[in-house]
């Protein structure tokens, strides 16, 4: 019985010309179908802002309306991410008109956006660089060195009762309008974006009046849920791997520090398939509308490390680095001091 090759660290490294080769056949862009994934996708964002309008106050109508439409606001930032990487479109020029204009929907300015997600890119899996990646991670050694105050803080970052509602939040509503790198990257176009979004609240406010801005900010805080809870599972997993240089090995870092999240057809659908995270990692020239047929194709031919929901919600409960076991691992528990021996 023929067995399919795993793709284990070791092998990764004899296997990944052909790996590379493999993905590059899925490396192709068609204008038709970026069109359509393009203009469908706020087709969709702008029916469901609109019907949960017409909804309102009807509140059963309304939230499976805003769920939607924020599954619609998160595949339109995949799009942005996909023109950030040249991949969405045929041409730069088509992908830097796309990502421009999807900038004011997404909240987040294209080329700061692209800026940092290409940093993110060049320094993955590397223990050296972590301020590149979206989700900070602290070592076990550095935990255990670490003072009171340090480790309250990473505590409460690391909840994601916290980290998933309010980090959203933070990211899109605050963060992104003064991107610690703007006055280096693009400031004007910071504050052009910026603009952009205030005019798009004043159109919302000035066609729904209050209730607009409710349904609105609904809309962006489950997109924002939405989105950390994918930039978590995209490195933060049990099986990660993270190193440093020189025994870095940047195709390790992609195939096996980046998940595939295999969470069903419609999770895929709704957030344009950035749950194959590993092979985008490995070739970002794959755009989104081939990520999910060129990963079943990958499976076919090799044991491919996949993450489905069980395991997806229990990455929440690992926080740390262990560099010794070179996995990701929970808190420590507190250590119970031995019981002082009584004289009989």
């Amino acid at each position: 019985m023929h067995t399919r090759p795993e793709i284990t660290p070791g092998y990764r490294r004899e296997a990944e010309r052909e790996i590379r080769a493999f993905t590059r056949d899925w490396t192709s862009r068609d204008d038709r179908i970026a069109s359509a994934s393009y203009f469908g996708t706020f087709a969709v964002y702008f029916f469901t802002l609109w019907l949960a309008l017409q909804a309102w106050p009807t509140w059963w109508l309304v939230v499976p309306l805003v769920v939607v439409n924020a599954f619609a606001g998160v595949r339109l930032y995949v799009l942005q991410h996909d023109c950030g990487h040249g991949s969405l479109y045929s041409t730069k020029r088509l992908n830097d008109l796309a990502g421009h204009g999807l900038s004011v929907f997404t909240l987040t300015p294209y080329r700061v956006m692209q800026f940092n997600h290409n940093e993110h890119h060049s320094h993955l899996g590397n223990l050296d660089e972590r301020h590149t990646t979206e989700i900070y991670t602290m070592t076990l050694r550095e935990w255990e060195e670490a003072g009171f105050w340090t480790r309250l803080h990473y505590r409460l970052y690391r909840n994601p009762l916290l980290m998933i509602p309010v980090g959203g939040l933070l990211t899109y509503v605050l963060v992104y309008r003064w991107p610690k790198n703007a006055g280096r990257i693009d400031a004007k176009g910071v504050i052009a974006h910026n603009l952009g979004i205030a005019a798009w609240l004043f159109a919302i406010w000035s066609l729904a009046g209050a209730p607009g801005l409710i349904v609105y900010a609904g809309t962006v805080f489950v997109a924002g849920c939405i989105g950390v809870f994918l930039v978590y599972l995209q490195h933060n997993f049990e099986d990660t791997w993270w190193d440093r240089k020189p025994d870095l090995n940047p195709a390790r870092a992609a195939l096996q520090g980046s998940s595939a999240l295999d969470l069903g057809w419609w999770w895929d659908l709704g957030t344009g398939n950035i749950a194959y995270h590993d092979i985008h990692h490995f070739n970002a020239n794959i755009p989104s509308y081939r990520l999910r047929k060129c990963h079943r194709a990958l499976r076919a031919r090799y044991e491919v490390q996949t993450i489905r929901w069980p395991e997806a919600l229990r990455s929440f409960t690992l926080k740390l680095w262990d560099e010794e076991q070179a996995r990701l691992v929970p808190f420590p528990r507190a250590r119970r001091s031995a019981p002082v021996p009584t004289n009989a």
